[in-house]
């Protein structure tokens, strides 16, 4: 079966080089006796993107990518954010959250070489009004793998037009909106931007190294136009941590940005230890929701982006857990203990030193998990398949996130319902040797 999702390749990835990685000398800190907040300078958000959710979606790459693949999931309107942005938003402001992750998606503004959709446009002016009146912050990301069909039968990114093609879009969206004050995501998780160009036919996989070298320049480009238009912003592509391989996987992209990022900007899923390998092999390419979660894992990753970037501020942009068709977990593991789990272990990090400055829940709402509707993420779930009102119905992990919201934190004596990994291999073998503990 094809892989679905950028999160099944990154899974097999780690899976095959996980225990070939080297150690990294690392100490963990001992586990306090009281675990401190993280502030009310914490940012707080839930995230989407604009192809995923949106719904009503133009010509465009992923349109194709669809079309063009029997196996995939009809995507017919997705979960309608294009006409339920505001019950959305609302959903969203009563989680008591304070930023709020969305996609302005080039081929809704940009239908044509040269011009522009007015509709298109006023469609994002309202989302964007709605998010800063309910008083949250957006975060706009620019590029979450999805650009114009036109672009397409230009050959994509494989065409040497493409960067001055998408920076023409891309300043016209940050003049539009630098004022609205976003935090900006210009490219979303540039690595497996890649690999799902190459596996959906998009890109031959010998211009694979072409295409990050063009994702640079563009990001390093609009980087600047960002702050010319915006003084004081906050900037980053996101990477997606892959265990134990992620110097070889996102280290060449991050050398080339790595000047021009304000902040690291985190995706963290998977855990991986020995005793888990086995499930990344046996599950990846089909079933996310038999992967292995392993809440302390966002430790080491945290640990791993603080030495490997030093001084910069680091943000959880996604995190969360999927489930097959909103069934429960066969481990047992429900979607509310598994957040205050992870927020657990941010405290950690802060607390021992580490500049976390955000976390963003994946996903607000189930959505298109590009290929399928199965794997749903959402605080609320949505049964595109069977439920033609797409009713938003919310799962244990909404009260959960809303007293974490409310309180900045889990409580200072909270545990993990999960014990750490015994030998997780997100920080490669270091954690083996000198793990992080609980309390006794």
């Amino acid at each position: 079966m094809p892989v679905h999702t950028r999160r099944h390749a990154l899974a097999v990835l780690a899976a095959a080089t996980a225990l070939l990685a080297a150690a990294t000398p690392a100490t963990a800190a001992p586990a306090p006796a009281e675990l401190p907040s993280l502030g009310a300078d914490f940012h707080w958000g839930v995230a989407a993107s604009g192809f995923q959710s949106e719904g009503h979606a133009p010509d465009s790459n992923w349109r194709r990518y669809v079309a063009t693949h029997p196996d995939y999931d009809p995507y017919g309107d997705s979960v309608d954010f294009y006409n339920r942005y505001a019950s959305d938003i609302a959903l969203a402001k009563d989680l008591g959250v304070d930023t709020y992750r969305l996609g302005v998606e080039w081929a809704r503004v940009q239908p044509r070489p040269g011009e522009w959709d007015a509709d298109g446009f006023a469609f994002y002016d309202k989302v964007i009004a709605a998010v800063r009146a309910a008083g949250m912050r957006p975060m706009i990301t620019l590029d979450h793998w999805v650009y114009p069909g036109w672009e397409a039968d230009r050959g994509g990114w494989g065409n040497p037009g493409m960067v001055e093609d998408w920076l023409t879009n891309m300043r016209m969206v940050v003049d539009r909106y630098a004022s609205a004050d976003p935090i900006w995501v210009t490219i979303n998780e540039p690595f497996a931007y890649i690999m799902n160009e190459v596996r959906n036919g998009g890109l031959p996989a010998a211009e694979a190294l072409t295409m990050q070298a063009r994702l640079a320049q563009a990001h390093n480009s609009i980087y600047d136009h960002i702050h010319t238009r915006q003084p004081g912003a906050m900037v980053t592509s996101n990477v997606a941590y892959v265990p134990a391989a992620d110097p070889l996987v996102n280290g060449g992209m991050l050398d080339a940005i790595a000047a021009k990022l304000d902040f690291v900007g985190i995706d963290y899923y998977y855990g991986l230890s020995p005793d888990t390998a086995g499930q990344f092999s046996a599950f990846a390419s089909s079933e996310l929701w038999k992967l292995p979660l392993q809440a302390d894992g966002i430790y080491y990753t945290l640990r791993h982006f603080a030495q490997r970037l030093p001084g910069k501020p680091l943000y959880i942009v996604e995190n969360g857990m999927p489930t097959d068709n909103g069934q429960p977990r066969a481990d047992g593991y429900t979607r509310a203990d598994d957040l205050r789990d992870t927020i657990y272990w941010l405290q950690r990090a802060r607390a021992d030193g580490m500049n976390v400055m955000g976390y963003n829940y994946w996903s607000l709402t189930d959505n298109y998990e590009w290929g399928s509707f199965a794997p749903r993420f959402g605080l609320y779930t949505v049964d595109v398949r069977t439920d033609p009102g797409l009713t938003r119905r919310p799962t244990d992990a909404v009260d959960a996130y809303r007293a974490i919201t409310h309180d900045a934190g889990v409580p200072s004596d909270y545990l993990p319902t999960r014990p750490p990994a015994g030998c997780s291999l997100v920080d490669a073998l270091a954690s083996c040797a000198d793990p992080v503990t609980l309390p006794r």
